[in-house]
């Protein structure tokens, strides 16, 4: 996985996620879902929507991507159908509705509860259209032989189409963090990441499925933030005892 995070100008050559927190969504984007419907994306967000860009036969992160999404979607306090949708949506135009079926009966088995039937689409579609969402959300990927390097992330959207907040991993997310995307995007309030913190300070516990405090990569930014402050303490105080010798002298 490649991850860069970024709210400014995103070159077109550059891999990564440059958030578009505030815009829309285009409004002719259409996708056809895993039984060749053509939806218009725009059209079908009613409810919170929770964007998912894959491709399908992925080797590296998708898989595990869409297990947490799945992980994470069983267990928070909001229900699929009712409080939200998920579009998850092929970056691969060479990818099918066949294809895209068989991933949906594999991850929406994974959910316990909520409408999955309806309200997890999974999408494929050409080039020309898919190419347009990735611009207009931020995520870059590149092509390299038949597979691609792509960041991941989930992106959240309002009733109307506008991009509300992104959820950074790739193997799991928080319920919690879910939720609180999921009515901060009904009420229509954007905000900065917030995990893009959290992220520096924890780390993920395959194992032990949760967050761990990254104690060496905290103490080391605390250690080097005192030995600035001390430099700068050392510095100023050179100087004002080289005003004082100058004063004196005078």
């Amino acid at each position: 996985m490649y991850s860069a995070i970024s709210q400014e100008a995103e070159p077109d050559h550059e891999l990564g996620i440059y958030e578009h927190l505030d815009e829309y969504i285009s409004d002719d984007l259409v996708f056809r879902d895993e039984l060749y419907n053509e939806i218009n994306i725009k059209e079908a967000i009613d409810k919170p929507t929770v964007i998912c860009l894959v491709y399908y036969e992925c080797p590296g992160i998708c898989s595990p991507l869409l297990n947490g999404l799945a992980e994470a979607m069983d267990k928070a306090d909001v229900e699929l159908g009712k409080d939200y949708q998920v579009f998850t949506i092929s970056f691969s135009h060479t990818e099918k509705p066949p294809l895209a079926l068989k991933k949906k009966k594999t991850y929406t088995k994974l959910v316990s509860h909520g409408d999955t039937e309806n309200s997890w689409k999974f999408f494929t579609g050409d080039s020309i259209t898919i190419n347009r969402l990735l611009n207009e959300v931020g995520f870059k990927v590149k092509k390299e032989g038949k597979e691609y390097i792509h960041p991941g992330s989930l992106i959240m959207l309002s009733p109307e189409g506008k991009i509300t907040r992104y959820l950074y991993g790739s193997t799991y997310f928080l319920p919690f963090d879910l939720k609180m995307a999921i009515v901060e995007a009904a009420q229509g309030k954007s905000g900065p990441t917030i995990n893009k913190v959290l992220n520096y300070c924890f780390t993920y516990d395959a194992e032990g499925k949760k967050y761990v405090f990254n104690i060496t990569k905290v103490s080391g930014s605390i250690i080097i933030l005192i030995a600035a402050a001390l430099l700068i303490g050392l510095v100023l105080s050179s100087r004002k005892r080289k005003k004082i010798k100058e004063s004196s002298k005078v």
